[in-house]
């Protein structure tokens, strides 16, 4: 099964960050993060992936045309002018990137590969986002509901503390913990080829109208994931991931 990476966006609340290099490309403890979301997934079994790309796409191209030299150990010899790696852990993969446009929207870089998923069932996720969630126990998840599209919930963890009152005197207080029911969608997606017909153009964010149109039908599932997940959206959520990888927390 196909992987796609969504990794065209701006990623403008990254501040000073995304100036050079888009956001897939930013480091946590010293890989970029689709690294690690391709980690995620070779960890599977999945290692065929199809990247959309928009914001500097071109520093996404150069990285992988030069991934085997950085993350592998290599013997070059300059006297026959070789590269040899020398390791190949990291060499297990295909990657399909594909120009889909500077402004096209998340819903607009899907339809435009609809010539390279050649109608089966994809993987669709963010190029921000990291989780333990079990993929295989997703893929029968998806498989047991026959819907269109099934996401992956997540709970985020609050960006502040809940405080509860009781005649005005303080009677819990949770600081920065997952709390409450509400969940999101956290990627880590699985669509069956009809969902490319419900997005009619690059305008369209699939998170707006293409959602409605399918939970209208009743033909989106949801798979509650309770464990780790983290989202790489703000300059604090870089140094937290990069804490994370100091401390040996971080998923890998």
């Amino acid at each position: 099964m196909k992987v796609v990476i969504l990794a065209g966006g701006y990623g403008t609340r990254l501040g000073t960050l995304t100036e050079i290099i888009p956001k897939p490309l930013v480091r946590i403890g010293g890989i970029p993060i689709i690294e690690h979301i391709i980690t995620s997934f070779r960890r599977y079994g999945f290692n065929d992936f199809i990247i959309p790309l928009g914001y500097k796409g071109n520093e996404i191209k150069q990285y992988f045309l030069n991934r085997n030299n950085e993350l592998n150990d290599i013997k070059i010899d300059f006297e026959r002018n070789t590269v040899e790696t020398l390791t190949g852990s990291n060499s297990d993969i295909k990657v399909t990137l594909v120009d889909t446009g500077l402004d096209t929207k998340t819903g607009g870089r899907i339809r435009r590969l609809s010539n390279y998923l050649v109608n089966d069932r994809f993987m669709l996720t963010y190029g921000d986002g990291i989780s333990d969630v079990n993929l295989n126990k997703l893929v029968q998840f998806h498989q047991s509901n026959q819907k269109i599209l099934t996401l992956t919930l997540v709970k985020p963890p609050a960006r502040f503390g809940e405080i509860q009152l009781k005649d005005e005197i303080i009677t819990d207080f949770q600081e920065k913990s997952q709390i409450g029911s509400r969940y999101i969608n956290g990627g880590f997606m699985i669509a069956e080829p009809e969902l490319l017909n419900y997005i009619e153009g690059d305008n369209e964010m699939l998170e707006e109208v293409p959602m409605e149109r399918l939970v209208a039908l009743k033909e989106v599932a949801g798979y509650k994931h309770d464990g780790f997940w983290k989202c790489m959206d703000t300059p604090k959520d870089v140094s937290e991931l990069q804490a994370m990888w100091v401390e040996n927390k971080f998923y890998e």
